[in-house]
């Protein structure tokens, strides 16, 4: 109901979509109402054949012509309303949680902070499907049922009439509507609780099946590395646990299925016959027609259906129910981090990541822990003004964490970072992020290659020594594997030329270079950004003679003072 009701309230598409439900609506009482025209078209086929009327047969024939065209059309119309609130509910909620999974940098921090909300991309990508498509049909079902229920009730009460119970002269009304629900009551019972522990079977396997999923997307991420280090033994063996776990899981869910599915087996294969044997009295004493006789076994049949719901789709609720639950954690996962955003923002508790009306950045008494609580860095201040070049070297660890919290992308610490504001900030990782497509895309992310014309993207390659790569502004690859490590960080730097930002903070994204290449780019950066503040995070203090104005050395508070 929660995820429904936002989708019905919030979606951009809502008043559609409610007219959408209408119609779907008024299309399941359509069904209903040619349920019950067939049940009284039976009824009149059978007394015709009892009868042999042969002309009453020929205008049946003509109904049930009718019959079964209005039935195609509406069991179409209906698939193609019940599909397209479907494929709309998936895409209104898939793009609500990548909105919120993508904001605030969510999609990182979420792999920093414990709770259920594992493989998110699972989640957002798999769950979502089965929770939309499943619960609109499973939705549609119950109405259905329900529907069916009320309508039949009354049908069978009319033709069943009542009987006496055996050897004796009570008279019960009714009676066929009564053993309806106590054959159904039993059933649902006794399904409700042979199939519970299905409802976690399937929870766990959906969960061992996105961690097999994720852990082959990685190896297929990092193929390249396991090649070069030959690690396909150990990745085997790693993905063989994984599968080990699914079918730990499928088997567990095997089991839960066999006593359901048994049970709903032998129920439902009684239940054509049940209503025949227990009517058949009535029929042989006359008191009964054999339409009368067939009309009744069907409303049975009907109402004993639609009462047994719960066993009818016990597996798609489970598997629904485990979707939902998924989707929830997620999102509850998402939500408890910006809510702690929100209460802890202007505490001392956390980090404060804010714009200044200020032209120069400011670090205030800035303390930075590591996720297990030991410090990093303590009462840190730095006060960086526009145009200065500074190197930042020392600690890994200390350099490496103060890159990310200035990102906005490290939760564990306190104290204040004032950005200045309405300034453009880039961040070059020491590994950029490379998604396959063609390279002018690839050069102008996070913006659109329409931005920038084609004379500046080839100004932005030759810039950054990569040249050699302006004929292949068109070309479609997976970059992160076409090229080696030293390209990727020279088209990060590329972008920085592209983009033309104000402040620039490097993250050891020139150290594989030599020492002639690691300077060249640096000086033309320099040449090309003169008004830029320029920060490096770099292991080799010895490169920067002449480049840089300042030089700030991290280490841990245990190993010495920042200077």
């Amino acid at each position: 109901m929660r995820l429904a009701l936002d989708y019905w309230n919030n979606g951009e598409n809502r008043w559609k979509v409610r007219w959408m439900a209408l119609l779907l609506l008024a299309l399941t009482v359509a069904q209903v109402v040619l349920a019950i025209w067939i049940s009284y078209w039976h009824r009149d086929l059978f007394d015709a054949l009892e009868d042999r009327q042969l002309a009453e047969l020929a205008r049946l024939v003509l109904i049930f012509v009718l019959i079964f065209l209005l039935t195609m059309a509406v069991t179409a119309l209906h698939l193609a309303v019940k599909r397209w609130l479907q494929i709309d509910w998936r895409r209104w909620l898939t793009g609500m949680l990548l909105d919120q999974w993508l904001r605030h940098s969510l999609h990182y921090r979420l792999q920093l902070v414990s709770g259920e909300h594992d493989n998110p991309d699972g989640r957002i990508a798999e769950d979502v499907k089965i929770a939309t498509e499943t619960a609109i049909t499973l939705a549609h079902s119950l109405l259905f049922s329900v529907l069916i229920l009320g309508s039949f009730v009354e049908i069978l009460l009319s033709v069943s009439g009542s009987a006496a119970l055996p050897g004796t002269s009570v008279v019960v009304p009714g009676y066929m509507v009564l053993i309806a629900f106590l054959y159904a009551g039993v059933g649902s019972m006794l399904g409700l609780m042979l199939g519970r522990p299905l409802i976690r079977a399937t929870n766990h396997l959906q969960t061992v099946e996105a961690n097999l999923r994720f852990g082959l997307a990685r190896v297929r991420e990092h193929s390249e590395a396991i090649a070069f280090m030959h690690g396909k033994a150990c990745e085997r063996r790693h993905a063989g646990h994984l599968f080990a776990d699914v079918g730990m899981g499928w088997n567990r869910q095997t089991l839960a299925y066999l006593g359901i599915v048994s049970f709903s087996t032998g129920y439902g294969t009684l239940l054509p016959v049940f209503p025949i044997l227990i009517a058949a009295p009535q029929y042989i004493a006359g008191i009964m027609s054999l339409g009368l006789l067939m009309q009744a076994a069907q409303a049975f049949q009907r109402l004993t259906s639609a009462l047994s719901w719960p066993i009818d789709n016990l597996g798609e609720i489970a598997r629904c129910r485990a979707s939902i639950d998924r989707i929830i954690s997620l999102r509850e996962g998402m939500e408890q981090l910006e809510r702690k955003d929100r209460e802890n923002g202007h505490g001392m508790n956390r980090l404060e990541l804010h714009r200044a009306n200020r032209p120069e950045l400011e670090i205030r008494r800035l303390c930075l822990n590591d996720s297990d609580g030991h410090p990093l860095l303590a009462d840190f201040n730095l006060i960086a003004r526009h145009g200065e070049r500074i190197l930042i070297t020392g600690n890994p660890a200390v350099t490496v964490a103060l890159f990310k919290a200035v990102a906005g992308l490290w939760p564990w610490g306190h104290g204040e970072i004032l950005l200045p504001a309405g300034r453009e900030i880039a961040f070059a990782a020491q590994r950029p992020y490379l998604h396959a497509g063609s390279l002018r895309e690839v050069l102008a992310y996070p913006h659109f290659d329409a931005q920038y014309k084609e004379s500046v993207l080839r100004w932005a390659l030759e810039c950054a020594g990569i040249g050699w790569l302006q004929s292949r502004l068109d070309d479609m690859e997976d970059w992160s594997r076409a090229l080696p490590l030293r390209t990727q960080q020279r088209l990060g730097i590329a972008r920085l030329f592209l983009q033309q930002p104000q402040w620039v903070f490097i993250e050891e994204a020139t150290d594989a270079f030599d020492v002639r290449d690691d300077r060249v780019p640096l000086e033309l950066l320099h040449r090309e950004l003169p008004n830029a503040t320029l920060f490096n995070i770099s292991r080799h203090k010895e490169r920067a003679v002449g480049l840089y104005s300042r030089h700030v050395m991290l280490h841990p508070p245990d190993a010495g003072e920042q200077g």
